[in-house]
């Protein structure tokens, strides 16, 4: 986990699969899981659990409805990469953080809230 900027995460791919495998639900909460806790297999985390828990997301793998987001944030955009722009900035600016992962063939980038990042070991 490393960038130059407090909010913005770089994470591998590798990082971010072991990171969503280290991850239980609860009750509408994410967490950590702990060494020596037992969890239901049901508590499972993967991308279309954690997309439920962020501000905004563009991923392969789950539709972030860039374009919804962008409308909701009463923006306008031309292209989904400005689209996509505009909701970061709108994010960042209050206290949430990029989450962005290096090495897949599309662009893999999440939006979390401080308080959620910090949870889940990706804030200090």
């Amino acid at each position: 986990m490393s960038d130059e900027r407090r909010d913005v995460i770089t994470l591998s791919a590798g990082q971010w699969n072991a990171l969503l495998e280290s991850l239980f639900e609860r009750d509408d909460r994410l967490d950590r899981r702990r060494d020596g806790e037992t969890y239901r297999r049901d508590e499972v985390v993967d991308a279309y659990v954690m997309s439920g828990h962020a501000e905004a997301l563009r991923s392969a793998e789950v539709d972030g409805d860039v374009w919804g987001t962008l409308e909701d944030i009463e923006e306008t955009a031309d292209t989904e990469e400005e689209a996509w722009e505009k909701i970061v900035a709108f994010y960042l600016s209050r206290e949430c953080v990029l989450v962005r992962v290096e090495g897949t063939e599309e662009p893999e980038e999440w939006v979390l809230g401080q308080e959620l990042a910090r949870r889940l070991g990706l804030l200090g």
